[in-house]
């Protein structure tokens, strides 16, 4: 590897490397329920009252949570160690919450909602994201309770809560008209919502945020688990086409034929598969095997080159952002919080970055079993430390490393975060058994993350365990000094190289 010849092929946002905390966190309700407490499947509901999750899902694979105390010392100490960055609140709940802009709120959602969220949730959402040095990015409620006599999507709503929001000093920074419009009635749409609805509707949207909210990035369409995402892919792809056309799910292609050109930025969400919790709605799989495979870490990019073409198609030149993404949707399998999962997570930002993907959002910060903290204590799982490696090392522009190597070796290239000049990449070996040997061209900090069982939720980090200090800081990761020459990297381990003096002229 000739660091001087690696040519820049783009760059990243400064807050690329982002995060959502559900709505429904915020004002309290029902999430993925642990898996120890879930219990057996018996089917789809085809009900669901304001106690249960989505409708349109067993209400058993819910349990409630009271509102997040988001001023909770020990969370911003975590939070503030990823900044800068965006926190996302939003999620399928965000679609029917009712903002109650008074200071005795409702007791109960009125008709055409189905949360209710509060003056002092949403300021406290306000002052984490102020404390924690990131900028708020969401979506709207489109409920029944949100539209006329006509059935049109109407902003006075949607303008309550900015005005407030301006009052108590924040600012919506980007904003999805709503979440994932392409998942029809289970999202929050009225019955029989098409793809002509969300073209006036997104126009109400669009005259609003160019009145009320100028400088806000309008993101769209925002759509998860598109049906052509997995066409051709034998029985997973069958499996989805039957639950599409079930649960009246709408193509995002006639959404953006529908609007036009009309955003600001692309954004798109990505699962490679769902939970153990979605097996009964007979949606793809995955399991702790292909955790490292090279099929489940490139189906990101399959997913990524799906949603760029589409954005060249309907929104030319636009920026991408991925707003959601996580180990599998329905909150995780029970090895999202290990070290298993974490391939998926560095590759996944090593490999959007190469193809021009400005933004990614984990989803969560802090709940469900894909969460980068234990949503009891916030205990960091190895995700979280990753990131933190991530944030401390890889800046913003964005370098080929040219050939990754043997099969199993995944190399990818940034400048230094914080050294002009500087390099440094990120070595992943997804091989459980063989170690591999890549070749450091210059005299270079090493980061290795490694953990004793792949299945672990602890992580060492250069053989050492990560842990927070006493009083729940984020310690400064110590790198090991090594000099130019062979490393051998061990199976199943990731390894940061930080070349801090490499005088890249691209990284000056």
């Amino acid at each position: 590897m000739d660091l001087q010849r690696m040519a820049r092929i783009g760059s990243v946002d400064e807050r690329f490397q982002s995060y959502n905390i559900e709505m429904v966190a915020v004002t309290g309700g029902n999430f993925w329920k642990p898996y120890d407490a879930v219990r057996p499947a018996s089917g789809v509901s085809t009900e669901s009252s304001d106690a249960d999750g989505p409708a349109g899902l067993d209400p058993g694979m819910f349990q409630y949570r009271p509102p997040r105390d988001l001023s909770e010392p020990r969370l911003r100490k975590l939070a503030a160690a990823l900044g800068p960055s965006y926190v996302r609140v939003s999620g399928t709940w965000a679609n029917s919450t009712y903002f109650a802009d008074t200071d005795t709120p409702p007791a109960e959602a009125p008709e055409g909602f189905r949360g209710v969220l509060t003056r002092n949730q949403w300021r406290g959402v306000v002052d984490f994201a102020d404390a924690v040095d990131a900028k708020i990015v969401t979506s709207f409620a489109i409920s029944e309770g949100t539209r006329d006599n006509s059935g049109r999507w109407t902003s006075a709503l949607a303008e309550r809560w900015l005005e407030f929001t301006h009052s108590v000093g924040g600012m919506i920074a980007a904003a999805e008209f709503m979440n994932e419009p392409n998942t029809g009635p289970s999202g929050g749409t009225p019955e029989g919502y098409s793809a002509e609805d969300y073209g006036k509707d997104f126009a109400n949207f669009a005259t609003f945020s160019d009145c009320v909210a100028p400088e806000m990035i309008v993101l769209g369409p925002g759509s998860g688990g598109d049906r052509r995402v997995t066409e051709g892919r034998g029985e997973r792809s069958d499996a989805f086409a039957e639950f599409f056309e079930s649960a009246g799910m709408l193509y995002t292609s006639d959404l953006l034929a529908a609007t036009g050109p009309a955003v600001d930025a692309f954004s798109y969400h990505h699962y490679g598969a769902v939970s153990e919790r979605g097996a009964v709605l007979g949606l793809p799989q995955t399991t702790p095997d292909d955790a490292t495979s090279d099929e489940w870490l490139d189906s990101t990019y399959a997913s990524c080159k799906f949603y760029s073409e589409m954005r060249d198609e309907y929104e030319p030149g636009k920026p991408l952002w991925l707003t959601e993404v996580a180990e599998s949707g329905c909150g995780g399998n029970h090895w999202a919080g290990t070290f298993l999962d974490t391939f998926r997570y560095v590759d996944q930002l090593g490999r959007l970055a190469q193809e021009g993907v400005q933004v990614v959002m984990h989803n969560t910060l802090e709940s469900s079993d894909y969460a980068l903290l234990d949503e009891d204590d916030f205990t960091p799982r190895p995700n979280y430390w990753a990131a933190v490696l991530w944030q401390r090392l890889m800046g913003r522009i964005v370098l080929d490393p040219g050939d990754g190597g043997p099969d199993g070796l995944r190399v990818y290239a940034h400048s230094h975060r914080d050294a002009s000049g500087g390099v440094s990449l990120v070595v992943l070996n997804a091989d459980r058994a063989q170690s591999r040997t890549f070749a450091v061209p210059a005299d270079a900090l090493r980061y290795t993350l490694d953990a004793d069982r792949l299945d672990s939720g602890r992580v060492r980090l250069n053989g050492r365990y990560l842990e927070l200090d006493a009083d729940g800081t984020v310690p400064e990761p110590a790198g090991e000094p090594i000099g130019a020459g062979d490393l051998v990297l061990a199976p199943a381990s990731i390894t940061f190289v930080a070349i801090p003096d490499a005088a890249h002229p691209a990284c000056a």
